[in-house]
This record gives C-alpha cells, sequence and structure tokens, in this order.
C-alpha cells in the first residue's frame, strides 16, 4: 500500500469551482473558468461571490439582487452579539468566528437540510454575516461601541467601516475587495478539504464550515499571515532582512510567507496582484511593510531559491488597512466563505463519502496479557 504523505499530489475529487494548473512554467488560477486577473482587475468581491455560487457571472440586474439580497442579512441575531460579549477578550477571533458560525446553526430550522435552495440561502447568510461577526468581536474585546451594517456600502467598504467606524478611502475599499477576491477559493486547500470531508457524511453547512475554520487557523494554513507581519515587526528595518534571513535559515527554521504545496518553482499568481496592491497601498499609508517584505523576498530568493505566497504581502496589505494581526487569519474567512460554501454545496449534490485508509506500521498480532501478570 503506497503512502502520499499529506495526501501530496493526490487527486481526490473532481470540482467545477476553481482550477489549478501549471502551464509553461507559469501557473493559471481561475475560479469557474475566469482568470484571477482578469477578476481581480475588473470584478467585486460580490461578483466573485455569485459566480462561485452559481457558476456564471450575473447579469447587472443578478448582481444588483444578489448584493442587496447580502446587504439585507448582515445583521447578527441578538443572541449571536449576546454570545460574543460573553466570550473571553483574549479568545482567538478566529475560535469567536467558529463559536458564533455554530450558534447561527442552533438558530436555523433547516439547518439539517441540504437541497440546493436551502443551501444557497444558508451561503448567502454566512457571506453576509462574517465581516460583521470579526466586525463585532473586535469591537466588544476592545470595549468599543459596535458600528452596525451601512447599507449604503458595498460588502468590502461596509466591513472596514464597521471595524473602524469610518468609512474607509476609496483605496482601502479596493484593497480589501480585491484580498477578498484574491482568497475566495483555491481548489482543495486543507480548509476547503476538511470542509468537503464533513459534507461527505452529510453534516449541516454550519458543521462544514466549522471544521474548514478550524482547519485555516493554523500556522501553516490561513494562520501563516499572522506570522508574517510578527516577522515583519522582528525585522523592524529593510537592512535587517539579509541578516534575519540568513541566521534564520543557518538554524534550520522556516521563514514564513515562502513556499507552496502547489506553486512549487512558479509564482503563485495571486501573490503577483497582492505584491501590486501592497505596493499601492504603501503609497498611501506605511511604505514600510512594503520595503520590508520586499527586501525579505528579495534575500530568501537569493539564498533558498524560494517564492513567496499568498499569506506574504497579504500581511503588509492588513497593516496597511489597520488590521489587528490575530484578525488575519479572519480576514482570509470572510473571503474564503464564498468558496467553502460552494465546495459544500457541490459535495452535496454529488456525494461519496471521504474516507481513505491508512498503512499501519505499529505491532501486529500481540497476545493479550491479564491486568494482574503485567
Amino acid at each position: 500500500m503506497d503512502v502520499k504523505d499529506g495526501l501530496k499530489d493526490v487527486v481526490a475529487t473532481e470540482t467545477s469551482i476553481s482550477r489549478i494548473e501549471l502551464v509553461d512554467g507559469k501557473a493559471i488560477l481561475e475560479y469557474r473558468g475566469y482568470d484571477i486577473h482578469e477578476l481581480a482587475q475588473n470584478s467585486t468581491y460580490e461578483e466573485v461571490a455569485y459566480l462561485l455560487l452559481f457558476g456564471e457571472l450575473p447579469s447587472k440586474s443578478e448582481l444588483e439582487l444578489f448584493t442587496e439580497e447580502l446587504k439585507e442579512r448582515r445583521e447578527l441575531p441578538p443572541q449571536v452579539v449576546g454570545l460574543l460579549t460573553h466570550l473571553s477578550p483574549f479568545s482567538h477571533p478566529m475560535v469567536a468566528l467558529r463559536t458564533a458560525v455554530s450558534y447561527l446553526g442552533t438558530m436555523d430550522r433547516n439547518i439539517a437540510y441540504t437541497s440546493h435552495e436551502i443551501s444557497i440561502e444558508k451561503a448567502k447568510n454566512l457571506i453576509a454575516k462574517f465581516p460583521t461577526i470579526v466586525a463585532y468581536f473586535h469591537r466588544i474585546r476592545m470595549g468599543e461601541k459596535l458600528v452596525h451594517p451601512n447599507d449604503d456600502l458595498g460588502h468590502a467598504a461596509n466591513f472596514l467601516y464597521m471595524l473602524h467606524g469610518e468609512e474607509p478611502t476609496e483605496t482601502m475599499v479596493r484593497a480589501m475587495d480585491l484580498d477578498f477576491i484574491l482568497h475566495a477559493d483555491h481548489e482543495l486547500n486543507a480548509s476547503t478539504f476538511a470542509a468537503r470531508v464533513a459534507a461527505s457524511t452529510l453534516a449541516d453547512m454550519y458543521a462544514c464550515v466549522v471544521a474548514a475554520t478550524g482547519t485555516l487557523i493554523g500556522p501553516l494554513h490561513g494562520g501563516a499571515s499572522q506570522r508574517v507581519m510578527e516577522m515583519l515587526r522582528e525585522v523592524a528595518l529593510p537592512w535587517r532582512a539579509e541578516q534575519y534571513v540568513r541566521e534564520k535559515l543557518e538554524r534550520g527554521e522556516r521563514i514564513m510567507g515562502f513556499g507552496h504545496r502547489v506553486y512549487r518553482d512558479v509564482m503563485d499568481p495571486r501573490t503577483i496582484e497582492l505584491k501590486k496592491l501592497a505596493k499601492k497601498l504603501s503609497e498611501e499609508k506605511d511604505s514600510k511593510w512594503y520595503e520590508i517584505s520586499e527586501a525579505i523576498e528579495e534575500a530568501v530568493r537569493r539564498h533558498k531559491n524560494l517564492l513567496p505566497n499568498v499569506d506574504f504581502y497579504s500581511a503588509s496589505v492588513y497593516a496597511n488597512l489597520g488590521i489587528p494581526d490575530d484578525l488575519f487569519v479572519n480576514i482570509f474567512a470572510i473571503g474564503r466563505i464564498s468558496g467553502w460554501t460552494a465546495h459544500i454545496i457541490e459535495q452535496y449534490e454529488n456525494n461519496s463519502l471521504i474516507r481513505p485508509r491508512a498503512k499501519y506500521v505499529g505491532p501486529k498480532s500481540r497476545k493479550y496479557v491479564p491486568l494482574s501478570e503485567r
């Protein structure tokens, strides 16, 4: 029985949601057949979320209706707000998010139903409410007054407004919107696979999303961007990057934000867009985070020949958007919830229980010894 550690290069299922392919030394990432670069340059997160859920780009009227539906679903039930106020203020915001998702499930009379129509409604609710959960919990733990959703603002702008209590600049809105687009889906990554494993048992959508959020928090997945920011603060100045990287590698330690299971020798296409975004945002905000990031990227390329992944430039983007370090993984989740729910629905509709085998390597055929003789 052959073993593929970490299921490396194992094709576990078919999907029509996103495509990753390496062609002629370049990486292609598409959502439902649309190139990520075209979506990044021309689309909005609402449009991308619609595409992931329904399989096609919306018409103008369809997008307007979908956008309004999301706006109508943003506010949280009072019970969920009460729950957030009772969580420990030192809880990690991802723990708060997954706890709130579980609570939302207790309030859904259709929790056990997995039909397409009901699943789409649940997906809309979760996409709309994720930003509110994150913003509310942050303001509660900081002892600040809640800022309720503003129906005049789009998905990204409203999140920044609820988080900071003031309307963001146009550059900040575009940066947040683009970041959500770039994080919306990425084939069978660890958190999406966890969601699909749960869905394959016909668990309810809330349980599937909790499985995904619990997986995303790991520092080798969504939690990496927080670790990148900690590294940027430790380096502090661009000229210190060279020594920092060299000493880290000499100790055999990992440089966070580099390397990817899929993009081994090619640039992650999302990184290309995020680097441009980080540079543009640094021109309006603080340039030091981008400059340190660029210096680290160059040092790692020289010493290890590794390329940055999506988490690397996310860190400087989030810092310049005024997002606290421990919220970075939550931002990832706000973008990824559209992809998670699309995959859960796809799994429900063409389901086969995901149950791999394991190669046993322990002792065999041992004889039981009674307790009195041990």
